[in-house]
């Protein structure tokens, strides 16, 4: 994975650079091509030497839920003629953080073992801003394995109190 964060890399700040004006409508497209750049039968196709680089744009161009920006379609003939599809889920990624970055924002994901209502997720997320002493994009992901509780992932940073995390340190201290 280092490899392709590498190779992602300057194409997230290129595009950075080049959608200063509208970061936020960059990062919705260059994430629904990521999303759609992700699937392993287009992967498969692009890499067919009989496909031509029209035929994978045309392809990606037309799957897309939005239309692209002319910005967006520029960029995207880039990354297919660089040979780089693969990496633009890693390019998403980059921009996010460069993004994110710039606004003093981070993204954080909350594993729950339960559904969170609204309420408790706006209560859950202003809680971790003090903890993390910065403003969080939060999203929820299901995990059943956490029993109870929740798991919260920022950047490289982990909160884990999860039922699953207590039993393991109960686990390590009868043990040892």
């Amino acid at each position: 994975m280092a490899e392709l964060a590498t190779i992602a890399r300057p194409y997230a700040e290129a595009l950075f650079k080049s959608a200063k004006a509208d970061l936020n409508a960059a990062a919705v497209w260059l994430d629904e091509l990521a999303e759609i750049a992700n699937n392993v039968q287009l992967q498969q196709f692009a890499a067919n030497p009989k496909v031509t680089d029209q035929q994978v744009f045309d392809l990606i161009a037309s799957v897309a839920k939005s239309a692209l920006p002319e910005q967006g379609k520029n960029f995207l003939r880039t990354v297919i003629e660089n040979g780089r599809l693969a990496a633009l889920p890693e390019i998403a990624v980059s921009f996010r953080v460069l993004k994110n970055a710039q606004s003093g924002l981070s993204d954080a994901t909350v594993y729950s073992a339960f559904p969170i209502d609204a309420a408790a997720l706006a209560e859950v997320a202003a809680t971790l801003e003090k903890r993390f002493g910065r403003k969080l994009n939060v999203q929820v992901a299901h995990d059943a394995e956490l029993i109870g509780g929740i798991r919260v992932v920022v950047g490289d940073e982990v909160l884990d109190t999860s039922v699953k995390a207590r039993l393991e340190q109960m686990k390590v201290a009868l043990t040892a």
